[in-house]
């Protein structure tokens, strides 16, 4: 039997409501030794704390009672709202601790109850996750897809496909006397392994789509020495993160901020001026920017003269910025390959966030809003198509290989959602939960 585990939900004390989670088959006697008699089954209900030895009064709180399976852990829970002092949460907690089998939740542990108990499957667990941690607002609404279970969905219906296949497979090599069993169970196998091994591939191609929307999209700022790109990443964070001077070279290694941008996270990066130099530390940051170019999502090439792609070289940049644009008498019209700014005047700032903003939803959104953003996901759908394949590929391949195959492209996926063979991993999705989820 499990221990009836207890956490506080809610933020750092003090605070102004403090929510205390109990869980477990001792979670209503816990809540009885306080209180009188328990409330209704999920009515809010205000009732008074008392020490269970002399009936002091402790708290005037709100209680919530969830009878098991109906709740978040599939077991009785309760919640608390008690007033967010130190004082109140400790005297409680002592109570609680008192008892047996009683004890304080280990990280995730709530959540990983609710696993365990089949209200939420890994996707779904990770989904959870992804919302607690959200920053942006596209963040957000990816993360309330996926905790919805659109992943789950997904994936059962292709192992289904797969175990369907599997069966008319075996049936054919069991019964392939019977009158009943089709003649054409090959290509109608074939027809649709082919057709779930293309909805794989197509999902795995917008994988990159959904580590950026997790991560962050990497854009990287570049140009020669003392072209504005401080100056531009200080605007840019509104405040002076970089450090701008007339002298050039000033920047040597790579300065990192995050900002949200049209609700998806970007990463904007500034990096040493390009240029020849016999300074040691000033060349390793040129290195290092080098070769920060070939691993960001977008590179922008700063520059202050009209010659604006003097001194890339071999760099590829996907979006040029004219700067120090108020140096200029007469400045030509904004296009969709160069922008010309200031940051002294805030000159053609909205129209260089603009742009950036519609490249990063291009490179952060799918059109049916289901990504992959767990690295573990790729792994496995890659062996997923490799299965596939093998099975597409090679047509000598006999009746039980096939079957093995299909079976061995099965198990992935159900390692995906929980179904099959996750201890392993179960320990590392959790623990990024916080005590009290």
């Amino acid at each position: 039997m499990f221990d009836t585990i207890y956490a506080l939900a809610s933020g750092h004390l003090p605070s102004g409501v403090a929510v205390l989670r109990i869980s477990g088959p001792q979670a209503f006697y816990c809540l009885s030794l306080m209180i009188d008699s328990l409330p209704k089954p999920r009515r809010v209900s205000l009732q008074t704390l008392r020490r269970p030895d002399d009936g002091e009064i402790l708290d005037r709180a709100l209680v919530i009672v969830f009878p098991g399976p109906a709740s978040f852990t599939g077991e009785d829970c309760v919640e608390l709202h008690l007033h967010g002092s130190r004082a109140v949460v400790r005297v409680v907690f002592s109570i609680l601790e008192q008892q047996k089998s009683v004890r304080m939740a280990l990280q995730g542990e709530f959540t990983r109850r609710s696993f365990e108990s089949g209200k939420l499957d890994l996707t779904e667990v990770e989904g959870l996750s992804d919302l607690l941690s959200a920053e942006t607002e596209m963040q957000r609404k990816h993360a309330i897809i996926q905790s919805g279970g659109a992943h789950r969905h997904m994936y059962q219906e292709w192992r289904s496909k797969l175990l369907e296949c599997r069966a008319w497979i075996e049936a054919e090599l069991d019964f392939s006397d019977e009158d009943d069993i089709p003649k054409d169970v090959s290509l109608r196998v074939n027809s649709q392994i082919f057709e779930l091994h293309e909805c794989m591939v197509r999902h795995l191609k917008n994988a990159d789509h959904g580590l950026r929307l997790k991560n962050g999209v990497q854009v990287l700022l570049m140009g020669k020495p003392n072209v504005g790109k401080s100056s531009l990443l200080n605007w840019l964070a509104n405040e002076s993160i970089a450090i701008v001077t007339d002298e050039a070279g000033t920047t040597r290694d790579l300065l990192e901020i995050s900002v949200e941008l049209g609700g998806y996270p970007v990463v904007f990066i500034d990096s040493a001026g390009i240029r020849d130099s016999v300074n040691v530390v000033e060349k390793i940051g040129v290195g290092r920017a080098i070769q920060k170019s070939e691993e960001a999502d977008l590179v922008i090439w700063l520059s202050d003269q009209d010659n604006i792609t003097e001194g890339k070289g071999d760099i590829i940049a996907d979006f040029y910025v004219r700067s120090k644009s108020d140096l200029i008498d007469s400045l030509p019209e904004q296009s969709s390959e160069i922008c010309y700014i200031s940051t002294k005047t805030g000159y053609g700032m909205d129209e260089f966030i603009n742009s950036i903003s519609r490249r990063v939803a291009g490179m952060c959104s799918v059109e049916d809003d289901i990504l992959i953003t767990r690295e573990r996901h790729i792994t496995l759908l890659i062996d997923c198509v490799k299965y596939l394949a093998s099975y597409l590929d090679d047509v000598d391949l006999s009746i039980e290989l096939s079957c093995e195959q299909l079976r061995l492209c099965s198990q992935s996926l159900g390692s995906i959602t929980g179904l099959i063979d996750v201890e392993d991993i179960l320990g590392s999705i959790f623990s990024e939960f916080c005590v009290g989820k």
